[in-house]
């Protein structure tokens, strides 16, 4: 019988993603295929753009300690930089970068009514100002550079 290929480990193996930080995140939908964003010609979300922008708002407040700084709807993925800042002591386990997202796309998928995200998402720790910034910057033009990103189809 043959091995199938094995999901390679796409987090940073020992750290703790619910310690306060800053972190990118990048989530593609199922096959990259376009459905949530905005057209390079048309500015406005699509219906699903609509609901992933409002899912987006709502992440600030469900969690107390975590705030969604900088985001962009693509037509087939989604940029954010989350930050995750020191818990009041007040709950009794910190939300993981994981479990938001899950939950995130969990509740998209639910109000669509089919799943519309790749399996994972990739991460960045932003380590420091200049990479905030670069990052900060990266999102702000992606629309602009759409067609040379690595996502479009």
């Amino acid at each position: 019988m043959e091995k199938l290929p094995r999901r390679k480990k796409i987090r940073l193996k020992g750290y703790d993603y619910s310690q306060a930080g800053y972190y990118f995140i990048t989530i593609c939908t199922q096959d990259k295929k376009a459905t949530s964003g905005r057209q390079c010609s048309i500015p406005q979300l699509s219906k699903i753009g609509e609901i992933v922008d409002l899912e987006i708002s709502k992440i600030n407040s469900v969690y107390e300690n975590v705030k969604v700084d900088k985001y962009v709807i693509m037509p087939n993925h989604i940029h954010m930089i989350i930050i995750l800042y020191p818990g009041n002591g007040r709950s009794k386990t910190a939300p993981t970068i994981s479990r938001i997202i899950q939950q995130f796309k969990g509740s998209i998928s639910k109000k669509v009514g089919f799943s519309l995200w790749q399996k994972s998402f990739y991460d960045h720790i932003i380590r420091n100002k200049q990479e905030y910034l670069k990052i900060w910057d990266y999102i702000d033009t992606n629309p602009l550079k759409w067609e040379e990103d690595k996502y479009y189809i």
